[in-house]
Formats: structure tokens, sequence, C-alpha cells
């Protein structure tokens, strides 16, 4: 057997990462490798953050699957320091594109990709990319927030969550991109989901944690913090940025005009942000999958921008609201039909604006 690290030699990266030692670390929502096979014998080695090894009352472990041809085979929780997902082990050699991706999201759990052991004579290389590259900033919608889960009593849990059933994995599909998504449940621009209108959350806002390699409680095998390790944004340059974010703004905003006003303010803000870290970029700021109400807002943080910037590459554009009398998922959050149905919308008009 040999080991064979998950270098950009052997294998396509996908979405932020993090090198420590000989070790692939992963936060985000479907970051993850991919890879063409040719050989017997394939193993994916994963390590678990600190919270895989030494435990998480509530369960929430890093959640991967692992595709060979475009077919999941594995569905596994990280529920310890160590798990081993082979992928492929065959008696004859077979020619096969395998993929590994991160389903949950980077705040409960981060994961390391190990040095791949394979057979002597077996031999992998980087799937090739697309012809183009999306960012997707977002929240709990972005990430798949309990999309395996058609209980609305039910509540947050990453074994429910899957990235590849929410509409920014859809819209990629759809675009036939590659994607990279920087998303976190409850969060915001000026304040995170809160029960209570009048207690603003301002710990959960996705501005103060964009330059990060993401946001989570977890943490890599030295110790480091995601949520303290910049990133570097010359690693990945995606050529449209998708901002979906103000679902959880709401929750503090409601109908009142001055937070609806500060919401528009801090957007603008973070627009300017976005923009100096995505020079090249087009920028797609949508909103409305979950309610609308603060969709004018978000429309007048964009024209704002266009007027006090001259920045012209900025477009909006409201998704069609999910249907309570269909169902829900848990905690309200959106059926895949409705996340597909975001997607058939978006995706067009992605193409169209980009000429792609």
């Amino acid at each position: 057997m040999r080991y064979i690290q998950a270098d950009q030699g052997h294998v396509k990266q996908m979405g932020r990462r993090h090198w420590i030692g000989d070790t692939l670390w992963l936060a985000m929502s479907g970051s993850g490798i991919g890879l063409r096979f040719t050989g017997r014998y394939l193993e994916i080695p994963i390590r678990g953050g600190y919270v895989a090894e030494h435990g998480e009352p509530d369960g929430n472990y890093a959640r991967v699957a692992v595709y060979v041809d475009g077919v999941r085979i594995l569905d596994e929780m990280i529920d310890g320091p160590q798990k081993r997902l082979i992928a492929v082990d065959q008696q004859t050699p077979v020619t096969v594109d395998v993929q590994l991706v991160k389903l949950s999201e980077s705040a409960m759990s981060v994961i390391g990709v190990e040095p791949l052991i394979v057979g002597d004579e077996d031999r992998i290389v980087p799937l090739p990319p697309k012809a183009h590259l999306v960012e997707f900033i977002g929240d709990s919608i972005t990430c798949g927030y309990g999309v395996d889960d058609e209980d609305n009593d039910h509540h947050f849990a990453t074994a429910t969550e899957d990235v590849t059933r929410a509409y920014a994995f859809h819209t990629a599909r759809l675009l036939d991109v590659d994607c990279t998504l920087f998303s976190a449940s409850g969060f915001g621009i000026i304040s995170g989901y809160t029960a209570d209108p009048e207690q603003r959350l301002t710990d959960q806002l996705i501005p103060d944690y964009y330059h990060s390699v993401g946001f989570s409680r977890d943490r890599f095998s030295d110790g480091a913090d995601p949520t303290q390790t910049e990133w570097d944004f010359s690693r990945l340059r995606p050529e449209a940025v998708v901002i979906n974010l103000g679902t959880n703004d709401d929750s503090f905003c409601q109908d009142t005009v001055e937070k609806q006003q500060e919401y528009m303010e801090a957007y603008e803000r973070f627009l300017r942000d976005v923009r100096l870290c995505n020079p090249q970029a087009e920028l797609f700021c949508v909103l409305g999958i979950m309610g609308q109400r603060l969709c004018p807002w978000m429309e007048r943080a964009c024209e704002n921008y266009r007027q006090h910037t001259g920045d012209q590459r900025i477009h909006t554009l409201r998704l069609p609201e999910q249907d309570g009398n269909i169902g829900f998922v848990a905690d309200g959050h959106p059926l895949e039909r409705f996340h597909l149905a975001a997607a058939e919308v978006l995706a067009p008009y992605i193409k169209k604006i980009m000429n792609w």
C-alpha cells in the first residue's frame, strides 16, 4: 500500500481548506476533494476535530458523503478521532471518479483528510475543474438545514443537513459549474436569528467571519480555530458571488423601519468588502425563500452601492418563497422541492448575466 497526500497534484480541492502537516482540513458545507482513480483499492482516512475526539452531547458531528461515478456509496458521521472510508475495493482494476463532500456545516464540526491509501500499482489524478466557479454566501438555507428531516417540530442536527440538496448545489448543477460556500445557520448581516426582537444576536454575523476559513466552534488537530485562521482569497477566484443573507436579520428587524434601514446600510458595507475580496466577480444578491419582508431593503442596499461606487456589476433577484401549506422540514426550513424551485429561477438568471 502507498500513502498519497490530498494535495492539488493528486486531487481537486473543493471549497475553503487549510493544511496542517500532511492533512487537508475542511470546515465549510460542500468542501471536499475529487479525483479520478485507477486501480483496485482506495481508502480515504478522515480525522475528526476536537468535537469528534472529545464527544458532542447532541451528536452534532460532521456528516460526509463519498460518491463513486456520481453515486453516493457512503454517508457517514465522523463521530470519533478517525474514520476509514473505503471508496474502492475490487479484485480487478477499475477507473472511476471519486468525490468526498462535507454535507454538514462548519459551525459544529471540521474534518481532516489524511493521506489517501492506495495499492502499489494504483494511481490518482485530480478531477478536472469545471469551466466556471461560483461562491455562495448564506445562512442555514444555503447549508441545507434539516432538508433530510420533514418534521417542522424538529430542530437543528448535522445528521439531517445535506448541502447537496439545497439551492446552491442545485444551482451549480444546473449551471454545470464548481461552487464554494461560506455559510452558517442562524447568521445574518446585523443580527443572527433571535426569538426575541428586542435582543440582537451580534455573535452570528457573516461579515465578521468572511475573511476566515470558516466559522466553527470546533478546532483543527493542532488546536487552531478555523474562525481565527485567515483565508487567502487568491486561492479561489469565483466569477460570480451569490449573497443570500437577511432571513435571520428579519427575526430581529420585524417591521421596525429603523432596524430595516440599519440592515440596508450594513448590507451595503458588506458589499464593499465582498467586492474588495472578489474584484473580478459579478455579485448576485438574492433573498426570499423563507420570507420576503426584507427584500426591498436588500434591493435598496444594492442600488445605494451602485450609486455610491459606480460599480454596476451587481444584480438582485427575489427567490420564490416556500409554500408552508405544502410543508416544511425542521424548524420551518424549505423542502428540497423549494430549494430546487429557487435554483430553477437563479441558475438561468446567472447564466444570462454571465453569458455562460
